[in-house]
């Protein structure tokens, strides 16, 4: 191998030696720090960040180390960068010096600031690139009071991702080429190959082939001269071989699409910027008075752009994002059947049809032939055998999720044309879920419902029960819309059957149970699960009042969002996957579970508290999974996680702003249910099929004036409450609702968690509302005084009387005096409000 892989260099050598000339050069530098949409923060070595793309990804930790990844595969790891200055006898450990962060939608720059040298250090991955060749980009910028040589050490990795087969550990070797040169990346197998290469560097130590075997880090040592340097790009260039891409002859051919790329690198980065500048002029955007809140939705969205992958086999939507390690296992950069269908919620209600399209197309391709829908597909799947391995169909609620995302999906963008391409697949789905149920309701027998783990796996969740119900509903009204008025009978049918065997999880106390056993007895672990059953908006779980209330309460409720079970349950675990952490999905189903009930107060309280979650770990994205005892995201946590953006989305525009589109009726649902604090919103590009609107909401007197505007003369119909008949309205550009507003409204004081901390919110438990009456429960911890805000539609404020708390200019002051200062646990109180 050694005598072989010598020659192929010398070979290549050979080659190049025309195109010294017009190798590896830098590049002058060029604006890119020009999109409004920025997060600044101090680095934190502790930290990750990511920066993702459909082909390629860097995943690395504030302090600036990453990996690279040219997907499916790790081209190196474990990057360091130091620099030794002119006649200045030490050497400066940048890493050690990382003192920012900057994100934007289209690039990640890190910067190292030093007395004497700065460097910046800047991410991103080309929009369109060529699969295998440049699909992760970092340009190195420095500016250094002297001459001074960088050191760019990294571990070639060459590994596919998980669970393909490896090819041992890579050799580099170096060619020049131009001002610089490219490392050879070789494995044991010849034909699967990488290079990186660098402008501006020479090759750091290489030990001769006689010497004892010793691992020892590939480095670039890169010469800068401020006289001449100091305006130049010096990009970080990788690519992997081609299929058919051998001997000497390969190896040119790859060198020379690296340098071409090098003499693209201007363009590629316009080309990238370009299409983020431009992404929000049709995609959902929001203006409220909260202009931080508006950016969370819009870095909501930005996010699940950039978890698109793309492979041979077509594009889907890949879990979550964080860094392998010693490992081929990127987060969860691979593809999941639940976590993009419960996205796609979110990315129909910013109407990018074209992704829910794209999405759906990978998860069918991948539909068993009995109908059941994948779980989980690695980007290297095609590489093995991956039908006998335990994860393509492991988990039970793909498959009513799907009928429930076709129905949503052909609703909203009003696309029956895909509905009729792929009515035998949804046919196929739903017959499955009905040929697997126990009582009449689909089960765990083929696979997990929710939970992975628990200490009896449970025969029948709630979770799965209630996704089924509603799926047997979705069935129904699709399968009206392909004339199949029997099979919607049928289908409508088992939906009521379901619904009622759903009451029956209600415990004694009121709450609802966690499952059903094979003997019909149920376990009485209080959850978080039952709140999907809210979430099309057609179901409900009757009399669920005791539910919310304690989901709303500290025993679920943190500062960060909703644990997966109970603080009082026997199985809690705060630090555990299942047995009480915080899940942003979990957030998203209880305030969208919130928001259907007429519980705004709480729901936008944990829609908030998701939000906020944007800026705590991986900036511009949400994480996994966090301690369900202390506002900080668990180790494993993948820091990029897809729905988890999905969560700040899909409760905020159909929950907080009331708008889901009927686009088959020409209708628009409007909702609102809007904070007290708030006057007006407004929210651009709302989707209605190929329709776009932008609506206004202005509260005015008792009323709250609701318009929908559009750039042509459009039919539209806005409407309080689903609706399953044709716009009877004639086109126009302007569409009016009128809403009454409650006399009397409370919001919470926005009181935002700290990393470290432990809950201290106060926590609205219920509210109840009669004609000249306003009764509030809430409770705090013991010893800290909180403020609910206040506002009057129409009612004279001078004529509220409040018990439980005192009245002033601002709302009302709640004190909660600590009966023992040294355990300040929480406590309630009974507000009440007359007018």
């Amino acid at each position: 191998m050694r005598s072989t892989a010598t020659a192929l260099v010398l070979s290549l050598s050979c080659v190049l030696a025309a195109q010294a000339q017009t190798g590896f050069t830098t590049i002058p530098s060029f604006p890119i720090d020009t999109n409004p949409l920025v997060i600044r923060k101090d680095a934190m070595p502790s930290r990750p960040f990511s920066v993702t793309g459909e082909r390629g990804a860097i995943l690395g930790q504030q302090d600036g180390t990453f990996e690279l990844w040219l997907l499916p595969v790790k081209i190196l790891h474990q990057v360091h960068l130091t620099a030794k200055l002119k006649d200045y006898d030490t050497v400066i450990d940048l890493n050690a010096h990382a003192s920012s962060i900057e994100v934007r939608p289209d690039h990640t720059t890190i910067t190292y600031a030093h007395a004497a040298i700065t460097v910046k250090q800047h991410m991103f991955i080309p929009q369109g690139a060529e699969a295998g060749l440049a699909d992760a980009v970092i340009l190195f910028e420095i500016h250094a009071s002297r001459p001074a040589e960088l050191t760019l050490s990294f571990a070639p990795s060459m590994e596919r991702q998980w669970p393909a087969p490896n090819f041992g550990r890579p050799s580099a070797n170096w060619i020049p080429s131009g001002t610089g040169g490219a490392y050879s990346l070789e494995t044991d197998n010849p034909d699967f190959y990488g290079m990186v290469a660098m402008p501006n560097a020479q090759h750091g130590p290489i030990p001769p082939y006689q010497e004892r075997p010793v691992t020892t880090p590939v480095e670039f040592r890169i010469s800068y001269d401020p006289a001449k340097d100091d305006h130049t790009f010096y990009p970080l260039l990788c690519g992997l071989a081609r299929m058919g891409e051998t001997g000497s002859a390969g190896r040119a051919a790859l060198l020379n699409r690296l340098t071409t790329q090098n003499r693209r690198l201007i363009h590629d980065y316009q080309t990238t910027a370009e299409h983020y500048s431009h992404f929000f002029d049709h995609h959902l955007t929001v203006s409220t008075p909260d202009k931080h809140f508006d950016e969370a939705l819009r870095w909501a969205e930005i996010s699940i752009e950039e978890s698109k992958v793309s492979t041979a086999n077509g594009a889907g939507l890949a879990g979550g994002w964080f860094t392998s390690g010693d490992s081929a296992r990127p987060g969860f950069g691979w593809f999941f059947g639940r976590d993009t269908l419960w996205t796609l919620y979110a990315v129909n209600s910013f109407g990018d049809f074209a992704m829910s399209r794209q999405a759906l197309d990978f998860l069918l391709a991948h539909q068993r032939a009995d109908g059941k829908m994948m779980h989980e597909y690695s980007q290297t799947a095609p590489e093995v055998d991956w039908n006998s391995l335990p994860y393509l169909y492991a988990s039970a609620d793909s498959t009513p999720l799907f009928v429930m995302q076709m129905e949503d999906y052909i609703r909203t963008s009003g696309d029956l044309a895909y509905l009729k391409q792929h009515w035998d697949n949804v046919k196929r789905a739903y017959a499955f879920t009905r040929s697997h149920t126990t009582d009449g309701v689909y089960d765990n027998t083929q696979g997990t419902g929710w939970v992975e783990e628990w200490p009896r796996m449970p025969h029948q969740e709630i979770y799965l029960a209630a996704l089924d119900q509603q799926s047997a509903e979705s069935y129904s009204r699709l399968a009206d819309l392909m004339g199949e008025t029997e099979a919607a009978q049928q289908a409508m049918t088992t939906a009521s059957a379901i619904k009622e065997k759903l009451a029956g999880y209600r415990g004694a106390d009121g709450s609802y149970r966690f499952s059903r056993n094979v003997d019909g007895s149920y376990e009485d672990v209080p959850s978080i699960f039952p709140a999907v059953a809210w979430w099309s908006g057609h179901l409900a779980l009757p009399q669920a009042d005791e539910t919310f209330t304690a989901w709303a309460g500290h025993g679920f409720s943190t500062d960060w969002g909703i644990r997966s079970v109970a603080k009082t349950a026997s199985i809690y675990d705060p630090i555990s996957y299942h047995h009480g952490s915080v899940w942003p999905l979990y957030t998203g189903w209880t305030s969208m579970a919130e928001y259907r009930s007429g519980r705004p107060v709480q729901a936008f309280s944990n829609l908030r508290n998701t939000a906020e979650l944007t800026w705590l770990q991986d900036p511009g994205a949400i994480t996994e999974v966090l301690s369900g005892d202390f506002f900080e995201p668990l180790g494993r946590s993948s820091s990029h996680q897809l729905w988890s953006s999905a969560m700040v989305l899909t409760p905020a525009i159909r929950g907080l702003f009331g708008l889901e589109a009927d686009a088959l009726n020409h209708t628009l649902r409007v909702a609102p249910q809007l904070p007290a604090a708030w006057d007006h919103v407004s929210v651009q590009h709302v989707a209605v099929g190929e329709q776009s609107f932008d609506v206004t909401m202005q509260r005015v007197g008792r009323s709250l004036e609701i318009d929908a505007t559009s750039g042509s003369a459009s039919m539209l119909c806005l409407v309080e409450e689903h609706m399953q008949k044709p716009c009877d309205q004639r086109p126009a550009i302007r569409h009016r609702l009128m809403m009454d507003l409650p006399p009397v409204e409370i919001g919470l004081e926005e009181i935002l968690a700290s990393e470290g901390d432990s809950s201290k919110q106060m926590k609205v438990l219920d509210e109840r509302r009669e004609a000249h009456r306003l009764t509030v429960k809430v409770e705090a911890p013991a010893g800290i005084t909180h403020r609910l805000t206040l506002r009057t539609n129409g009612v004279d404020r001078q004529t509220i009387a409040v018990s439980g708390g005192t009245l002033d200019a601002d709302g009302i002051v709640l004190n909660f005096p600590a009966v023992d200062p040294s355990d300040p646990q929480y406590v309630s109180r009974l507000i009440e409000l007359k007018w």
